[in-house]
């Protein structure tokens, strides 16, 4: 058996540490004190399968402990019995078993185009040498049609290219799709590029993001369409090379487990400075029960707690999803993270929260990622997002808020993740998605102009003058 590499030697401790002890916060929070009514029907139960009971392991058969109060409560003693260890069998049956399953995914180190996938084409390939710098591959003016790219802007394709032209802001897909959503986040960096909404005026503020901002189309990063593992390294080296040229990445994904090597490549860049990351989503993405390592579940759980990040720098905004549980909410309060649910939202409305949000984003590190997952809008707007939740918010209540935390804090990054254009045969989803990203670029570039006032919007915007 081939050992294994000292980085998933590393993953496999955080693991242990945080995942399959029986002591970690998770475990600890859903310990619970069996009810009089019940316990006197467990005569029969070992004290073994009390603590069985007790513990947290049956909540991974039945999905809340008032649910599996339910079926105590409607056995008989000799019914409890069976069913309980029927739980436990099913408890066991779920772990790994060494000897017996597969403990990695075997790859074919003989493969002649191994690293294939991610080998960056020489130049001495190219027919006609260049000087480094962005380009067009326009051939108007006023381009209708033709190549798209993002923004219509120029194109870059090494760092060469992002320090020779001073580049502000670099636009980069990463077309990969092999988490846990609908998988057609793939498709998306072709969907927007294909839109008309990015790189537009914005018409709250009067700013024109590409007259003020130097921004490129960066390509796609290639990835492992057969494995998030593989990819990922490959990913960051790609994100920091933007980072290291002094340009904002603004990523286009990809389902949300991209979350870890960009925002980690972001952070790496400038270790000395921490960096805030707002999360916005209807699902938390820090499950520490998956059996897969990396996947959009747990992006936020590993940044965590590998330290990338600190707890108290992560705000998520929108949250709604049915996989937090209690357990889960308290484990985010344990590490500091500042999240705000729609349950906020309907108990002290909108402005309240926008607010508390902004009070915290410029209270926090000075330096700000936006990791936006497109399943915090309303299935009702954009249909698209790989695991949409209804009760999002809408477009008139997001656009201002990214609009002032684009504008009045110091952008790092930014991303968009798991739109799935399969699931919205409108444009309407890769509408939307594009003019979120249109609103922080035209954010980052109200800044670079002093138009970084709190809610800051044109006069000629709001009132027609007329008395």
């Amino acid at each position: 058996m081939r050992t294994l590499p000292c980085r998933l030697l590393a993953v496999m401790t955080l693991w242990m540490l945080f995942v399959a002890a029986p002591t970690s916060s998770f475990a600890q929070q859903a310990e619970a004190d069996i009810p009089p009514q019940i316990m006197s029907k467990l005569s029969g139960l070992s004290d073994e399968q009390i603590d069985f009971l007790r513990g947290f392991q049956p909540l991974r058969v039945i999905p809340t402990r008032q649910k599996l109060n339910q079926e105590l409560e409607r056995r008989n003693p000799g019914q409890i019995e069976q069913f309980v260890a029927d739980m436990m069998m099913a408890v066991e049956a779920m772990a790994f078993r060494p000897g017996v399953d597969m403990a990695q995914i075997p790859l074919n180190p003989e493969a002649s185009s191994f690293n294939g996938f991610k080998v960056v084409r020489p130049q001495a390939l190219n027919e006609y040498l260049r000087e480094p710098g962005p380009f067009s591959v326009h051939r108007y003016v006023h381009q209708w049609g033709g190549i798209p790219t993002f923004a219509g802007a120029l194109v870059a394709i090494d760092q060469a290219d992002l320090i020779a032209g001073d580049v502000e802001v670099a636009i980069v897909g990463i077309p990969q799709s092999m988490s846990s959503g609908a998988r057609d986040a793939r498709n998306a960096p072709e969907a927007i590029r294909s839109m008309h909404i990015l790189g537009e005026r914005d018409v709250y503020s009067m700013v024109d993001p590409l007259a003020t901002l130097n921004v490129v189309d960066y390509g796609d990063v290639a990835v492992d369409r057969m494995s998030v593992h593989r990819g990922m390294e490959h990913v960051y080296q790609r994100i920091m090379e933007i980072a290291e040229a002094g340009a904002i990445p603004f990523i286009v994904g990809g389902d949300h487990s991209l979350m870890y090597p960009t925002v980690k490549a972001v952070q790496d860049n400038e270790a000395d400075e921490a960096l805030t990351v707002i999360h916005f989503g209807a699902n938390y993405n820090a499950e520490p029960t998956r059996a897969h390592f990396l996947s959009d579940r747990d992006a936020v759980y590993r940044l965590i707690t590998e330290r990338v990040v600190e707890g108290g720098n992560v705000i998520q905004v929108g949250l709604r999803g049915s996989q937090a549980t209690p357990a889960a909410f308290q484990w985010l309060r344990e590490q500091g993270v500042r999240y705000h649910t729609m349950a906020e939202v309907e108990r002290h409305g909108w402005d309240a929260v926008a607010a508390r949000i902004i009070d915290e984003a410029k209270s926090a590190t000075d330096r700000v990622y936006i990791s936006l997952d497109v399943s915090v809008i309303d299935p009702a707007q954009l249909r698209a997002a790989g695991r949409a939740a209804a009760g999002g918010l809408t477009i008139r209540e997001l656009a201002p808020l990214l609009r002032r935390l684009c504008a009045e804090t110091q952008i790092a990054g930014f991303e968009i993740m798991d739109l799935a254009p399969m699931l919205d045969l409108s444009y309407v989803s890769a509408m939307n998605a594009n003019y979120m990203m249109n609103t922080c670029l035209s954010g980052v570039a109200m800044r670079k102009l002093g138009l970084d006032d709190d809610s800051y919007l044109d006069p000629v915007t709001v009132d027609h003058g007329q008395n």
